[in-house]
Parts: C-alpha cells; sequence; structure tokens
C-alpha cells in the first residue's frame, strides 16, 4: 500500500482511507463484528487511515474503533475525528455546537470511547454559524498544545472558511465528499486547497453506493435510520437518470475487467497524489473489492471515456436533502 502525506505538516496515510460510519447504522442495520473484523483486515491490508465521527451512532463508532484496536500498534494508526454535530436520543440532528469550549469537553469523550491518547486529526463536522472558524480552529491548536490531538483538520468548508482557518494554525486536509457525480470542488475549493498546500480526503466516492454498481432501483432504503431514503438522488425523479449513468460506467468497467466501484474509485485517485479516498466498506468482501481499485490503471483515453459517459454535473438530484445543504459552508 503506497502512503503519502497529506499538506507538508501531516502524517503519512496509505492510498487508501477507511471511512467507518456505515458500521453505526446511518446506512441501516450494521453488524458490529462484521465491522471489527473489516477494520482488522484493513489494517492488515496497510490501510492505516480510519476515518469516524464522536456522533456516528451516539458515540457507538468511537468504540467500534477503539474496540478493534485493542491490541494493535497504536502508532500504526491514524485516527481522523469530526466534532460538533449535535443529536437528540432518537437520533435527530439539532445543529452544530463549535465552541472552544465545546470542543474540549468533546474531545475528552472521544479520547475515552477510543481508548486512545491523542486523536491523530481532529476536526469540525460542519461551520459552526455562530462561532467564528478562528475560534474553533484555535481551540484545536490548544489541544494540540496540551498533547491531546496532533493535526487541524476541516470538514465542508468553503474556499473563504480554509483560507481564514489557514491563517490561524496548518491545516493538513479537508475532508469534503468528491465522486465523479459530485464534482463542486473542481470549482474553488480544489484549486484553493492546493494553493495552500491542503490535502483532500474524499468521501462518498461511490456516492453512497449509488455508483457502486450494486445497487438496484427499489432496494429497501430509509429503514433503520438509512439516510439514502432521505437523499435526492435516491428519490424518484432523479434515481433512474443517475442509474443510467451507471450503467455507462459499468459498460467502461466491464471492458477493463473490473467492477464499477473499482472504476469509480480510481477515477478519485487519479485526480491528484494530494487526494485520498474514503471507502466507507462495512464488509470484508466490499473492502477487497475497495482495495482492488489499487490495481486499476486509467490511462488518458480511460479518463476521456469516463468523462463522456459520466460528464459533469450530470447527475441529477443534490448530495444532500435542502434542510443539510443549508448547514454546508461547501456550497455557499
Amino acid at each position: 500500500m503506497h502512503t503519502y502525506r497529506l499538506a507538508k505538516t501531516g502524517p503519512e496515510v496509505s492510498a487508501i482511507g477507511l471511512g467507518c460510519m456505515g458500521m453505526s447504522g446511518m446506512y441501516g442495520p450494521s453488524d458490529r463484528e462484521e465491522g471489527i473484523a473489516t477494520i482488522h483486515a484493513a489494517l492488515d491490508a496497510g490501510v492505516n487511515l480510519l476515518d469516524t465521527g464522536d456522533f456516528y451512532g451516539m458515540g457507538h463508532n468511537e468504540l467500534l474503533i477503539g474496540e478493534a484496536l485493542k491490541g494493535r500498534n497504536r502508532e500504526n494508526v491514524v485516527i481522523s475525528v469530526k466534532t460538533g454535530a449535535l443529536r437528540d436520543p432518537q437520533g435527530t440532528w439539532l445543529g452544530y455546537d463549535c465552541r472552544p469550549a465545546a470542543l474540549k469537553n468533546f474531545v475528552a469523550y472521544s479520547l475515552q470511547r477510543l481508548g486512545v491518547d491523542y486523536i491523530d486529526i481532529y476536526r469540525p463536522a460542519r461551520l459552526d454559524p455562530n462561532v467564528p472558524i478562528e475560534e474553533t480552529v484555535g481551540a484545536i491548536a490548544d489541544m494540540i498544545k496540551a498533547g491531546y490531538v496532533r493535526h487541524v483538520g476541516l470538514s465542508e468548508v468553503g474556499a473563504d472558511t480554509i483560507r481564514r482557518a489557514a491563517a490561524v494554525h496548518p491545516i493538513v486536509d479537508l475532508q469534503i465528499e468528491y465522486s465523479l457525480i459530485s464534482r463542486g470542488i473542481e470549482d474553488a475549493i480544489l484549486p484553493t486547497c492546493r494553493e495552500l498546500g491542503i490535502s483532500i480526503t474524499a468521501y462518498g466516492v461511490l456516492s453512497r453506493g449509488l455508483i457502486s454498481g450494486h445497487w438496484q432501483k427499489g432496494q429497501e432504503s430509509g429503514k433503520g435510520g438509512d439516510f439514502r431514503g432521505y437523499s435526492p438522488r435516491f428519490q424518484e425523479g432523479n434515481i433512474d437518470q443517475n442509474l443510467a449513468l451507471v450503467e455507462e460506467l459499468r459498460k467502461i468497467a466491464e471492458a477493463k475487467r473490473v467492477s464499477v466501484a473499482q472504476i469509480a474509485i480510481a477515477w478519485v485517485a487519479a485526480q491528484g497524489k494530494d487526494i485520498i479516498p474514503l471507502v466507507g466498506a462495512r464488509r470484508r468482501d466490499r473492502l477487497t473489492e475497495a482495495l482492488g481499485s489499487r490495481a486499476v490503471e486509467l490511462s488518458a483515453d480511460d479518463m476521456g471515456t469516463i468523462e463522456r459517459a459520466v460528464p459533469k454535473d450530470a447527475a441529477a438530484g443534490a448530495r444532500y436533502p435542502d434542510a443539510q445543504l443549508q448547514h454546508m459552508d461547501s456550497e455557499k
């Protein structure tokens, strides 16, 4: 597994990271034992970047990772944690709290649940409209000085916010959705990050399974807390157009004798060494498929063929429901 350094001052991370959110709900019921086995398989394959959020399963995800890391060398793992999102006992989203005092409280709980002494990359999940980004980043910088955090990351923020944050403390990466059908970062956000030397950790590379080649119309969603039941791209009126794009991609994959998912992940990885795909595999077989994307070589002709099959802005529907888009600085 190749490794790349995040920014100039960040940690060395594997060419693919493992997004652990789906192991704690969000996409329907999850299997705890299979989740832990998948984390173990990823680590054994050389994946060292594990991404989570303290609000995934209201702490369940951090506890799961903590259990999976027992007996493992802590120094061989890069743990990335998002924070600030507020939820009630029913899982309803209540907004964001990125005040310095709140972040210092949240990190204490994360350290306990994960069973570690420090978090490698700590980031606000979204921009808190009531707290200047300078205060949020400054609070994380204080935690770096105290030894509880190693690096500052950002998530789903726009170019202006990135510049303001970077003026306070070095930022190692921006975590943001990026895939064949979610390419909004290419206009201003990606150029800004490259100007400032900030890496991208790209989540949603398979658009929550939509462009994995495995999703079928009518497949159960919306039950057990499955986000896809509310995602515009999975709704009637949009899903047919989006699955038609997948079938065009399937033709390319079959010609190269690889899977649709492997083509989609390889496309993201091919956008630059400063972009690390995060794959949200919940099972070992899906992880194996995702890791196989590392062997997929895309020529200039391949990239052109993919671009014609799935043009920029070809997807139908927004990537989040309107209520959530309102909290996303990256969409403004």
